[in-house]
């Protein structure tokens, strides 16, 4: 239930955002679109007839032409194809009808709707034109309610404030078909140091499912995920089951699990967009395998071994002992 109240109210807030950026635009009917014939005044059936848009703009057909006509999505019979013998009169698809408006007056519609519309007249189904509605994406980073994120990291605590996480993601701007990279790190609030050894689940949650699941244990402090989103829409990044561990692997006081889990859970959101260059992908996700562990292991080998080295010279000159050859020839007498 509460996954479905977070998928209807992000939608809501998204379209309600995204209205700050709508245009509105004007495709005219001209005068002798009503004659199918090659040689008529009109150029071509709906000027433009092929127009780009963005999502929640709206579009204005004006019928300067001298008959009634209609805005109907679908697909039309062409020039010629209503004078064959199938009597092909169009296909409507039922997404949008302006029914018939006459000459000098007007129908708006409104896209909502992401993708490539095609349009005819029902009354003269040779008259097509098609209408491509873009996502519009905006060049920083929002959560699911399509408030913009100043900056990252993003600072979220768990309900009993024992433990700090800080969240950020590359790009910055998620788009479907391109990898992203949710990077975390962890900290105890009470010191501002970062918590070693923190086990966890991640989770993302995209239009109310569950697309990913992992379990993780924090190495120096912090991990990543790595994801590609098939679709667009809000998403949700949960952590839940947090445990800090000590170096032993011994449950670190406070930071025990709680008796209630939700105690222990901390969420982050953000909005999937339509990649407008990418409608499909062939990468293979790599998650992490101790990749934080390895680099703290190599940092240490190249501070420690240097000083071993070290050590082990000062020692040999210290103790060292030094010798002169004995000689085995005998002396002569005088």
């Amino acid at each position: 239930m509460k996954q479905f109240v977070f998928v209807v109210s992000s939608l809501i807030l998204i379209s309600f955002f995204n209205h700050s950026y709508a245009d509105e635009f004007t495709v005219t009917i001209p005068f002798g679109a009503y004659n199918p014939e090659l040689n008529t005044p009109a150029e071509v059936w709906y000027d433009p007839p092929f127009l780009s848009i963005k999502s929640n703009d709206t579009v204005t057909w004006v019928n300067a032409d001298r008959e009634g006509h209609t805005v109907t999505s679908g697909k039309g019979a062409g020039r010629f194809g209503w004078m064959d013998s199938n009597q092909n009169f169009g296909k409507p698809d039922g997404l949008f009808d302006s029914e018939r408006f006459l000459p000098g007056e007007t129908w708006s519609h409104k896209f909502e709707q992401t993708g490539s519309f095609l349009y005819f007249c029902k009354i003269h189904p040779w008259m097509e034109g098609r209408i491509i509605v873009e996502a519009v994406i905006p060049d920083y980073p929002q959560d699911a309610l399509g408030n913009k994120i100043d900056g990252f990291p993003i600072i979220e605590f768990t309900k009993d404030g024992l433990i700090e996480l800080d969240m950020s993601w590359e790009p910055n701007v998620i788009k479907t078909h391109e990898k992203v990279s949710f990077i975390y790190q962890t900290y105890d609030p009470a010191t501002n140091s970062n918590l070693d050894k923190m086990s966890y689940d991640i989770s993302i949650i995209q239009n109310g499912k569950e697309v990913f699941r992992d379990k993780g244990l924090t190495q120096v402090g912090g991990d990543y995920r790595n994801f590609i989103f098939d679709e667009s829409g809000p998403i949700e990044i949960r952590f839940e089951n947090i445990v800090s561990w000590g170096t032993s692997g011994i449950e670190s006081g406070a930071r025990a699990p709680p008796d209630n889990p939700s105690l222990r859970t901390v969420k982050f959101s953000s909005i999937v967009y339509d990649n407008p260059e990418r409608v499909h992908h062939t990468e293979s996700i790599i998650q992490p395998k101790q990749t934080f562990q390895l680099y703290y292991e190599i940092a240490v080998a190249i501070i420690l071994v240097p000083a071993v080295l070290f050590i082990f010279i000062l020692w040999r000159m210290k103790t060292g002992k030094h010798t002169r050859p004995h000689s085995n020839a005998k002396s002569s007498p005088v």
